[in-house]
C-alpha cells in the first residue's frame, strides 16, 4: 500500500469513528464513500485534515471539479496531485534568493 492511500485510508478511518459509526472492515477501490456512512461535512473534514497532513488539497488544485464517487477515484484524485506536494516541498528546501 503507498504511503498516500495509506494516509488517507487513516484519516478516513479516523473520521469514521470520530462521527461515532462503524469502519468498514475493508475498504477497497470499489467502496463508495457514502456507504463509509460519512457525510458531506465529514468529506469535507477529512480534505481538511489530509491537507494538514499531506500539504495540499487537489480539489483547490484542479482546473474542472472532480467529485469521486469511490474511495479507489478519491486515491486517485490525491496521486494525482501529489506531484504538487512533492514540488512545494522542494522549493521549502531550497529557496531562491531574492535577487537571483
Amino acid at each position: 500500500m503507498n504511503s498516500i492511500r495509506k494516509e488517507i485510508e487513516l484519516c478516513l478511518r479516523a473520521g469514521i469513528e470520530l462521527a461515532g459509526l462503524e469502519s468498514p472492515a475493508e475498504l477497497n477501490d470499489e467502496t463508495r464513500l457514502l456507504e463509509t456512512g460519512l457525510d458531506s461535512l465529514g468529506l469535507a473534514m477529512l480534505v481538511v485534515d489530509l491537507e494538514d497532513r499531506l500539504g495540499y488539497d487537489p480539489f483547490t488544485l484542479m482546473k474542472e471539479p472532480v467529485y469521486p464517487k469511490t474511495f479507489g477515484q478519491f486515491v486517485q484524485l490525491y496521486e494525482r496531485f501529489s506531484e504538487h506536494r512533492r514540488a512545494e516541498h522542494r522549493r521549502a528546501e531550497h529557496p531562491q534568493s531574492e535577487n537571483s
